[in-house]
């Protein structure tokens, strides 16, 4: 099969030449037994416009954020993934949960508040309980998380939770 017979899946149809920095719901799916997922789109940077960020900063904000977010007792039964994309230009977050930006922004600004002041080694970056672990950079990722804490997250705006139409 080619992939040019296949429908596009829905993430490749939002306009990356538009998109800004914040926090979106890319999707939501139902599972068999009724369970909404909400996956959200935690967009760090402006595709296409702005540098990418380092996969090592991804790699060590992917360690601090899920060692943080299943730690959160009021949040950790509903987090299901964290985790980068591809294009290094953010991050995904599946919560179980018919959920909004707005109703998780109050915990990304405590999440990446812990990532940007975070200091000691990084939870799991071992050779025992990491595949690459090597592969981090965690003045980086404090850099990033500050800058997305302080430009976007401090007084997020509706079009960074709305994709552009």
């Amino acid at each position: 099969m080619r992939c040019d017979s296949m429908e596009k899946i829905a993430s490749f149809t939002i306009d990356h030449l538009r998109l800004l920095r914040g926090v979106y719901v890319s999707r939501k799916d139902t599972t068999p037994s009724g369970d909404v997922i909400t996956t959200f789109d935690i967009r760090l940077t402006e595709p296409n416009r702005e540098p990418a960020l380092d996969p090592k900063a991804l790699h060590a904000m992917e360690h601090l954020a899920a060692t943080y977010l299943r730690n959160r007792e009021d949040w950790k039964d509903k987090v299901v993934y964290w985790g980068p994309m591809g294009c290094c230009t953010g991050n995904y977050l599946l919560m179980q949960g018919d959920l909004t930006p707005a109703d998780i922004v109050p915990l990304l600004r405590d999440m990446f508040e812990f990532i940007a002041a975070y200091e000691g080694e990084i939870p799991g970056a071992t050779a025992k309980d990491c595949g690459n672990y090597t592969f981090n950079d965690l003045p980086a990722a404090r850099r990033e998380a500050k800058r997305f804490l302080d430009e976007v997250l401090s007084d997020i705006k509706e079009e960074n939770m709305t994709y552009p139409a």
